[in-house]
């Protein structure tokens, strides 16, 4: 059980590193007409909402996908997605 719990957090914790949405945090918490700790609040809340979206639509669709291989349908999702952003920069240069 702490196993499961400890690879969830690890993996959520290195995947929100340095993300859009970490960044879009940050500059919030620089604005200094905006106190921290509500910019740390409201962080946090839409976090835990997003996550609970993910964990419901996770458990719904392994209701009804159960026989379908999700880990490797998300690991092919993420390659392409880190495929196209290489493309991407590429293009840009």
């Amino acid at each position: 059980m702490f196993a499961n719990l400890l690879a969830i957090f690890l993996t959520v914790f290195l995947a929100e590193l340095g993300d859009k949405t970490q960044l879009a945090t940050v500059l919030f918490a620089a604005d200094r007409q905006v106190h921290p700790l509500l910019v740390f609040t409201a962080a946090a809340l839409a976090l835990v909402a997003s996550t609970a979206l993910a964990v419901a639509a996770g458990t719904l669709l392994s209701r009804y996908m159960a026989f379908v291989p999700l880990k490797l349908i998300a690991g092919i999702g993420f390659v392409a997605i880190g495929c196209w952003t290489i493309y991407g920069h590429f293009q840009g240069a």
